[in-house]
Order: C-alpha cells, then structure tokens, then sequence
C-alpha cells in the first residue's frame, strides 16, 4: 500500500514562519516532551542509582548496600542516599563518609529523619 503524502498539508500552519521562529517553535516543543521526563527522574530514584551514587563518593558497594537499605528501613531513599549521608554529616559535623559509616552503624539515624521530617533536608 502506497503511502499518501500529506506533507504540503501537514506543515501548512508552520508554512508562515521564520527560521527563527521554527527554531524557537522546535525547543518550545522539545521541552513539553522532555518536561516529565525530566519530572520524572528528579521524583524517583531506585536502589540501584542510589548505590551508584554512594560508590562515587568512595563507598564500597557493601557499604553502599547496607546505606541503601537503611535510607530504605527509614523512608529517606526518595531524598537520595548520597543526601542523606551528606545531611547526616552536616549535623554531625563528621567527614561525609564518617557519617555514613556511622549511618550504617545505626547511629544518627534519629537526628537525620527529625531533620528530613522538619523539611530540612527538602
């Protein structure tokens, strides 16, 4: 089956436009289909990016596990574990992988979620 070309028709509304313009016409466009993705990924996350992010900062992958698990035990993976480790060494006033290791220890975990639940750590 041959195909219809429609092309004349289908651009009629763009015809009367400027270089410029169709630039400008394309990014506008480009941006309503990236928006939600873009949404989407700042809203969810995963233990498997989380645990990613925890080995760039110097983290075994044990250790990145066993954070991971606890952001999860405490309802803060959606903040981010690299964020919770950081938060957690704000408050301790500790090196960030000293506060994650104390993280995995069970300690600072009370400080952490009052701060988070405050809306402290966003």
């Amino acid at each position: 089956m041959e195909r219809k070309d429609d092309f004349q028709q289908r651009r009629r509304h763009l015809a009367g436009l400027s270089d410029e313009e169709l630039h400008q016409r394309f990014w506008e466009l480009l941006d309503q289909v990236v928006e939600p993705l873009a949404e989407l990924a700042r809203t969810h996350t995963s233990p498997a990016i989380e645990r990613s992010v925890l080995l760039r900062m110097g983290f075994s992958s044990l250790e990145a596990k066993a954070l991971v698990e606890k952001c999860q035990e405490q309802g803060l993976l959606g903040k981010g574990a690299g964020h919770v480790v950081l938060k957690a060494a704000e408050i301790s006033g500790r090196p960030y992988r000293e506060a994650g290791l104390a993280l995995i220890r069970g300690e600072l975990w009370p400080q952490v979620t009052a701060e988070f639940a405050r809306g402290g750590g966003r």
